[in-house]
């Protein structure tokens, strides 16, 4: 009502949240109802609609009888009498517990997920359609000196992979655009310092939820030691054939 006061609880309410009507009625709603993080913005919502501004598809959470959280769409709509004057709210609601729980739980599962490319022992990096760089972790910076907000946004291929080498790596990545995708191959990325690191790379087409490539991933193995050794040995062979 205009105080707030519950003055209207249907069945299915009573189910989900394991109050009877007769426990309900008269009670204060936000107060009573709804998780305390939420209690001031449902309250704006609820105030709003007093007002007659309706709010449609607002997500609350309830506080059933047995301490559980429910999960609730609702619209917010103004009650009226027959002289058109606003006598409270009525909350028409979906209930999206299991929907809500499985959001988060992916949530989750993606910022954990997040958490192990960041600080994954091997550089990851990352390009979108365009080839600028989205994905670019801790291994990555500490290998090249360029911090991830120097990386993101730049033109990979022109920025980091030295010039002999653009042609064949722009290749590469537009490859793995078409979904073919490339194991070891190796690239020479020039860093911060004008130093040249070299990187086994295995370019992965990146996919959206419904399957549309919308970039590659790069997942590296630094072998800059070995090809420096390499190097080396062959140019030694080559001064003995001499």
């Amino acid at each position: 009502d205009l105080n707030g006061l519950v003055n209207e609880w249907n069945d299915k309410t009573v189910e989900i949240t394991g109050y009877s009507r007769h426990e309900a009625i008269g009670k204060p709603l936000v107060k009573t109802y709804i998780v305390k993080k939420h209690c001031e913005s449902v309250q704006m919502v609820m105030g709003n609609a007093l007002l007659g501004i309706e709010t449609s598809n607002y997500e609350l959470e309830f506080r059933t009888k047995s301490n559980q959280i429910r999960y609730l769409l609702v619209n917010a709509t103004t009650r009226r009498d027959a002289d058109r004057n606003i006598i409270g709210v009525v909350g028409v609601a979906q209930d999206v517990t299991e929907a809500a729980k499985h959001d988060r739980e992916v949530a989750a599962m993606a910022n954990e997920l997040r958490q192990l490319v960041d600080t994954a022992n091997a550089p990851i990096f990352g390009i979108d359609l365009n080839g600028l760089v989205n994905e670019w972790n801790f291994k990555t910076a500490e290998i090249t000196g360029y911090l991830k907000d120097e990386a993101i946004g730049k033109p990979l291929v022109s920025t980091f992979i030295v010039k002999k080498l653009r042609m064949s790596v722009q290749r590469v990545l537009d490859n793995a655009l078409k979904g073919e995708e490339t194991s070891n191959y190796e690239l020479e990325f020039r860093t911060k310092s004008n130093e040249i690191r070299y990187l086994l790379v295995n370019a992965t087409t990146r996919k959206d939820p419904e399957n549309n490539i919308v970039g590659v991933v790069g997942v590296a193995q630094d072998v800059t030691e070995a090809a420096k050794h390499d190097r080396e040995v062959a140019a030694m062979a080559n001064e003995l054939r001499q």
